[in-house]
């Protein structure tokens, strides 16, 4: 299939026609970090056609390609169309004819869901409370509720000491099991702005009684501020709600379906809609791990609601697609559709509790064709094969290299191949994930050379008798292209980068233009009891 090119200004038209479209920018994300247009979906080359079918699950979906001009999003395309995409179409010239068309360029990583949040503030003006008075409060013994609105793994490498981890959401739907009393304050923090703003909107959009504030400008602020952090923290389990508990749950949802003019369906109607060819239709399951065990949906995305509305562009890779969001009593399937509804999505409610005999909806298996993974191989027998001569190549994440690597390994992404291969070889070997091995076969197959899949870590290499280099190494920002350097330290201590950062968040709304601007659609939230 070849792909047809357009120019800057036909691709912007396009992106603001109101239309399914997938605009992938295939750049690496140290390149994505530095600079990209508002809606593109990061897709890198190196994780090109995995990633894509989870972003783009409908072959004709149209695609929208952006690179650096440098003729690897032609290459992408035609690896897209192996997979059977059928309607894929090439910015000419990338990012920089894109940049002299004179349309926008943005820094940073989510940043139209950043850019929400922005205007959320702006509109709504959550009640904020910065660092000091916080701290004043836990000095004096002020009764209050400290949660951090961040998923666990965030939490676990920095937090404010005493905040629990509740993410967005799932506060709001455990809220009468977290905060028993109705006088006492809650303050909801972040890394930075985006999660606290919208915690707070949240708790207001159910009629929280409560005073709730924002931590102005999170964990952030706070160390801006000269207070600790506490860094390896482990997550407690999120409050248990009782049967009582829950129906309130379900009485804040069908208030909140109602008065914000939500769609809410059942499983019936969400499986008519999967198996609509015609449209983009994603089922997100909003559920906790445990909820999922005990009444399992095939084939649903498992996100956390917060996370589906901090990085939208990690789940969905189609402006303007159809999210079916689905939970328990659908407090949190609706408190996530009121801000991706505003970033554009069409977005219908599943609440399983109101459909408790019937089966989850079913997912219909994609068409499409990604890469075939090679065969994965025991560390002994890649060891062998490493001893006479067979090269190793490592396609973990730049950090985890960082921290270990096999002997003889090195380390490369997929733009690299096969060109940084000795001429003569026929044959080499892969550690790394499968998406990132499924995307560097292809090259290496165009090449002629067959490769193996080394899926284990590097203890079991270390135990079949691998030498391991433990030693920390540090790569240059030439070199680990993989990884966003934006800002990239300003939660290790780094105050001018924290501030920078800060900065960057509150200036977004200011780099919009016109048509950027109408595309975020009104949260329609209450003011503050």
């Amino acid at each position: 299939m070849s792909a047809a090119l357009v120019t800057a200004e036909a691709a912007k038209d396009r992106l603001h026609a109101g239309e399914e479209i997938a605009f992938l920018d295939i750049r690496e994300a140290a390149a994505f970090g530095e600079g990209h247009p508002l809606f593109a979906i990061p897709c890198p080359f190196s994780r090109l056609e995995l990633s894509a079918v989870a972003l783009v699950p409908r072959a004709d979906c149209p695609l929208l390609l952006i690179g650096g001009g440098d003729g690897i999003a032609l290459k992408a395309a035609r690896r897209l169309g192996a997979c059977g995409y059928t309607d894929v179409s090439v910015i000419e010239g990338g990012l920089p004819a894109w940049e002299a068309a004179g349309h926008g360029v943005f820094a940073g990583v989510n940043v139209p869901s950043k850019t929400l949040g922005e205007l959320l503030e702006h509109e709504h003006h959550p009640t904020m409370i910065d660092a000091a008075t916080l701290e004043s409060w836990r000095r004096e013994g002020r009764a209050h509720a400290f949660f951090d609105a961040r998923p666990p793994a965030e939490y676990g490498k920095m937090r404010i000491s005493g905040a629990r981890c509740v993410p967005n959401g799932e506060l709001a739907h455990r809220l009468d099991a977290a905060v028993p009393d109705e006088a006492t304050p809650i303050v909801i923090t972040c890394a930075g702005r985006t999660r606290g703003i919208v915690g707070a909107l949240t708790l207001r959009a159910i009629g929280t009684r409560n005073p709730v504030y924002a931590l102005e400008n999170g964990t952030q602020g706070w160390a801006l501020a000269g207070m600790p952090l506490d860094r390896g923290a482990t997550a407690e389990p999120m409050p248990a709600l009782d049967p009582a508990q829950a129906q309130v749950s379900r009485a804040r949802a069908a208030s909140l379906i109602a008065t914000s003019k939500l769609s809410s369906i059942s499983p019936p109607e969400a499986e008519e809609m999967l198996a609509d060819a015609g449209r983009t239709t994603f089922l997100f399951d909003l559920r906790s791990d445990s909820e999922r065990a005990a009444r399992p949906v095939p084939g649903a995305v498992p996100a956390l609601a917060g996370q589906l509305i901090q990085a939208t562009d990690q789940y969905v890779g189609v402006r303007h697609a159809r999210l079916i969001l689905m939970d328990d009593t659908g407090l949190r399937a609706a408190l996530a559709g009121l801000f991706l509804r505003a970033l554009g999505f069409e977005v219908h409610v599943l609440a399983l509790d109101d459909a408790p005999e019937t089966d989850g909806p079913l997912v219909p298996a994609s068409p499409l064709r990604p890469p075939v993974l090679p065969r994965a191989i025991t560390p002994g027998a890649g060891w062998s094969l490493a001893q006479k001569g067979v090269p190793v190549l490592d396609l973990r994440p730049s950090t985890e290299w960082e921290t270990g690597r096999l002997d003889g390994a090195r380390w490369a992404l997929r733009g690299d191949l096969p060109g940084i291969l000795p001429p003569a070889t026929r044959r080499a070997i892969l550690l790394g994930d499968a998406t990132a091995v499924a995307a560097a076969c292809c090259e290496l197959h165009a090449a002629g050379i067959a490769a193996d899949w080394l899926p284990a870590d590097l203890d079991a290499c270390a135990q079949a008798g691998w030498p391991v280099d433990r030693v920390k190494r540090r790569m240059s920002r030439e070199d680990a292209r993989d990884r966003v350097w934006f800002v990239h330290d300003r939660h290790d201590g780094n105050a001018e980068a924290s501030r920078q950062y800060l900065a960057w968040e509150m200036n977004l709304i200011n780099q919009l233009d016109q048509a950027e601007r109408a595309s975020f659609g009104q949260v329609p939230i209450g003011a503050a009891p």
